[in-house]
């Protein structure tokens, strides 16, 4: 069974830079970074979120949102086989979505970027990234060509030194220095009223519920949190247990795919029972 080890740190920490020497050390063929599969010098599937045009298009690349997307990536991996695969996330939550829309085993081994970085590189690689909003793919620049017209502004080169299997061994490695678009074109912000009416417009969409009274969010350390409130409609076919699960499920699939954020807790709370409802009541939204 494929081993499947994780390197977590912050945005603009230097993770691209360093996944290359990591791998090489721990003896790992494969890489995963921003929704591309890596064997040696190319890609051998994905789309990389650096070519999308929006950050929240690129998150939901990173975490393979898209169906097509985590299929092509999936199918790649079955065909080579790999004894190993090393993940690039900002966090344990990053990478477990990552390996559940691949269908992967858990990770054998998480790394963070502190642990083979330093803080002083760490802090230059967050200065150039806020200064240049220069990101590291962990390819050369020549198989990054075709895929990245006009992306590409430099390349770097690595020595790696030592590994796993080959402690005497020094291998230089290339990396390039691309420019995302979305990089360019300023901050953007999702206001809370708008999650609050995707919430209801789903939740009014299932059968079963009548109408949602009332959304909140709320922000914690852990993520986003969802409140719903909701009026059901009685009927034989009306499993409630089953009925407010799959109301949870169906508005944080729809929010994280609408809006590339993710969504930590979802709450739902039925107010009431409406036994013959002639037509759904207006929403408050």
């Amino acid at each position: 069974m494929v081993k499947i080890y994780a390197l977590i740190g912050s945005s603009g920490t230097g993770k691209s830079h360093y996944s290359a020497l990591l791998a090489y050390r721990e003896g790992i063929d494969y890489i995963i970074d921003d929704g591309v599969f890596i064997g040696g010098n190319r890609i051998l599937a994905g789309r990389s979120a650096k070519r999308e045009t929006t950050r929240m298009a690129a998150t939901k690349r990173a975490i393979f949102l898209d169906p097509e997307h985590a299929t092509q990536v999936r199918k790649a991996i079955n065909e080579v086989q790999p004894q190993s695969i090393l993940i690039l996330g900002i966090s344990e939550r990053m990478i477990s979505k990552i390996v559940n829309r691949l269908e992967l085993p858990p990770v054998h081994r998480f790394f963070r970027i502190k642990e083979i970085s330093t803080p002083a590189a760490i802090a230059k690689a967050v200065e150039i990234r806020k200064k240049e909003n220069r990101h590291v793919i962990p390819i050369p620049t020549f198989a990054l060509e075709r895929d990245f017209p006009g992306y590409v502004l430099d390349s770097i080169n690595s020595f790696l030194r030592g590994g796993k299997n080959h402690p005497a061994r020094i291998r230089q490695a290339e990396q390039s220095i691309v420019r995302p678009l979305y990089s360019t074109l300023g901050s953007y912000y999702i206001s809370e009223h708008v999650l609050e009416q995707i919430a209801a417009y789903e939740a009014e969409k299932m059968t079963g519920i009548v109408r949602c009274n009332k959304v909140s969010v709320t922000i914690s350390r852990k993520g986003m949190i969802i409140n719903l409130d909701v009026a059901l409609s009685y009927g034989p076919d009306h499993f409630f247990p089953r009925l407010l699960k799959n109301l949870q499920l169906e508005v944080k699939h729809k929010l994280e795919c609408m809006t590339g954020l993710q969504i930590f807790q979802i709450n739902v709370t039925a107010r009431r029972v409406v036994l013959h409802p002639d037509k759904k009541a207006p929403s408050p939204f």
